[in-house]
This record gives structure tokens, sequence and C-alpha cells, in this order.
């Protein structure tokens, strides 16, 4: 019988991403879904290379580390928001088009 793993590493800091070791699946992605509502199993469910051990332990690490996971999820949206402004105004024309494609599919909803 082997003895349990004191501790265990799930998480690991990469590149200014925090990412589920051993995955090329984030951090941001597990907490998006958990704070929307979904349970571990729901979670796991949907990213089928994460184990249900691995969502628990992003989980773990994100209530430990709420403040500064929170932090680096504000930044990463005002980045978005940045890059989403940038494109607009670089080609307005393509916007537009996009913007009218996406009201004619909610209006045939």
């Amino acid at each position: 019988m082997t003895s349990p793993t004191p501790t265990k590493q799930y998480i690991e800091h990469c590149n200014g991403g925090y990412w589920i070791e051993g995955t090329r699946i984030s951090l941001d992605s597990v907490v998006y879904c958990f704070l929307n509502g979904e349970s571990p199993e729901s979670i796991a469910q949907n990213f089928p290379l994460l184990s249900l051990e691995q969502v628990y332990g992003a989980i773990a690490f994100y209530l430990a580390n709420r403040e500064v996971v929170d932090a680096h999820l504000k930044a990463g949206e005002a980045e978005f928001q940045k890059l989403q402004q940038s494109c607009r105004s670089r080609n307005p024309t393509l916007y537009q088009k996009l913007k009218a494609a996406q009201a004619q599919k909610h209006g045939a909803v």
C-alpha cells in the first residue's frame, strides 16, 4: 500500500497564466465554470482531459488564492476589452457586419 501524497500541485503558473498542471487547460476556464454555478462533476464532464480530482484541486486553489486569481481574471478581461476595441477601431466595416449577423441570428431565434 502506498502512503498518501502530503501535498499535490494542481496548478502551475507559466507565461503569466495559471494552468491545470500537465494540461493546456487554463485555471480561468475552470474558475469561470465554477463561478457560473457549475458543479465540479459538470466541469469535469465539460473538460474530459481533467479528472474530478484535478477540478477539485483547481477549485481549492482558487478558493485559497481568490484575491490573486480574481485580480488575474480582471486583468485578462481588461486586456480582452482593449483588444476588442482595437479590432473595432482597425476594421469598423467588419465589426458592423459581425454585429448585423449577430442581430440577425438573435432575431431568428
